[in-house]
């Protein structure tokens, strides 16, 4: 099944670069990477049937429902937005006449982030019911505990961030209420904690190398494709607005904003 979801991902791509090829707005990219990561959890909690039923209920519901909600949002976005993501934008410029092959490289390479992220979920839905331990349910509470929380988190937090953008006098300020006032990208500290729920899990599976997704998805975000560029473009089109709010609140983690 691993190939087949591999290729069902390249599909779902290659029709989005189709898409951006046409409209020259490469950002449903993003919207397409977190489809196909809740399209392979449903698939294989669907037509996989050897970790127990308890198990396959929880990743097949409450991961898919995380990443087909994170679908919307970037969608909603990217309806939103009537030019170009700025970080699309400058690598059509860099690769001048060779951007069509190269976003549909980099389409490609995201089909297989998307098997990579899915990983976690398609290794829990793996495991034979008699490997799973008698404190399952026990981990599953803790697991769905985390899930919920960041989920609450990072739905709170784009909202207020969608809002915040949509009111015209906002233009060129920075959002720094609600979670935004305890950190400069709550919506990632969320997403990060999401990840957590399932090396949590897998202790009950005995799947200890799952600890590493939160480590990979923390540099991911932290160091690759979440906040550097972020951070870069609010400062150019900010400026000193948000350098002050660099100055006075945390990064990453929420904590109490300096005075």
């Amino acid at each position: 099944m691993w190939w087949q979801l591999f290729l069902l991902d390249v599909f779902v791509m290659a029709m989005c670069w189709l898409w951006a090829t046409y409209n020259h707005r490469a950002g449903i990219v993003d919207v397409a990477w977190s489809f196909c990561i809740a399209l392979n959890i449903v698939i294989t909690a669907l037509f996989v049937d050897i970790a127990p039923l308890n198990v396959r209920l929880f990743i097949g519901i409450l991961s898919s429902i995380w990443f087909l909600r994170l679908s919307f949002h970037l969608f909603r976005r990217y309806l939103a937005e009537h030019e170009e993501d700025r970080r699309y934008a400058n690598m059509r410029s860099a690769m001048g006449k060779y951007q069509h092959f190269g976003f549909f490289t980099f389409f490609m390479f995201q089909a297989g982030l998307a098997i990579l992220f899915s990983i976690p979920m398609w290794s829990l839905l793996h495991v034979p019911s008699s490997v799973w331990g008698i404190e399952t349910n026990d981990y599953l509470i803790i697991a769905g505990m985390i899930m919920v929380i960041a989920f609450i988190g990072e739905v709170i937090a784009d909202q207020q961030l969608y809002r915040f953008k949509q009111k015209m006098n906002h233009h060129g300020k920075t959002m720094d209420q609600g979670l935004w006032r305890y950190s400069r990208h709550p919506n990632y500290f969320f997403e990060w904690i999401h990840w957590f729920a399932y090396p949590i899990l897998g202790l009950a599976a005995g799947l200890y190398s799952l600890w590493i997704y939160p480590v990979l998805m923390w540099l991911f975000l932290y160091y690759i494709t979440g906040i550097p560029f972020s951070e870069q473009q609010a400062l150019k089109n900010r400026g000193q607005n948000y350098l002050d709010y660099q100055n006075r609140t945390s990064m990453f983690i929420p904590w109490k904003p300096k005075e």
